[in-house]
């Protein structure tokens, strides 16, 4: 491999596995695991969330999902929601419990959040979220031919 393919690699990937590891960090700050955080997120962006939707946004196994949302069901923080189901595919909201927990998380990763983005600027972000997707969109095209 080169040599400058090879620092690149290392770089690019120290920098995602930083980036993912501070959300984990701010999870266990505050005392939710990893994938909780992510069903909380993407019910918070979404209104709702299905395990495969989680599964599928995040590259995650169904196991470790439902797993999550599981407990999230038996802690009454999670219902079924009627409304966005799509047919065999269960669709989970918040109950009026899972609000009252939720909420003060998802505001506390939201201000975090939008204080860095204000610092980066948004033509900023907006870039790095296009060369991401496009190097994500690579990465599995090379997979599916590997």
């Amino acid at each position: 491999m080169e040599e400058n393919i090879r620092e690149i690699l290392n770089d690019v990937n120290k920098s995602i596995i930083k980036f993912r590891g501070i959300y984990s960090k701010w999870s266990k700050n505050h005392n939710i695991s990893y994938n909780e955080m992510l069903v909380l997120y993407t019910i918070r962006d979404n209104g709702y969330c299905t395990q495969k939707q989680i599964c599928d946004d995040y590259l995650l196994p169904k196991q470790t999902i439902n797993n999550t949302i599981t407990s999230m069901l038996k802690r009454n923080l999670l219902e079924i929601d009627l409304n966005t189901n799509r047919g065999r595919e269960k669709a989970y909201s918040l109950t009026k419990q899972g609000i009252e927990y939720a909420s003060p998380l998802l505001d506390s990763m939201t201000i975090l959040e939008t204080k860095a983005i204000k610092k980066m600027g948004i033509l900023e972000i907006e870039k790095m979220i296009l060369l991401l997707t496009k190097y994500d969109n690579l990465l599995i095209e090379e997979l599916d031919e590997d």
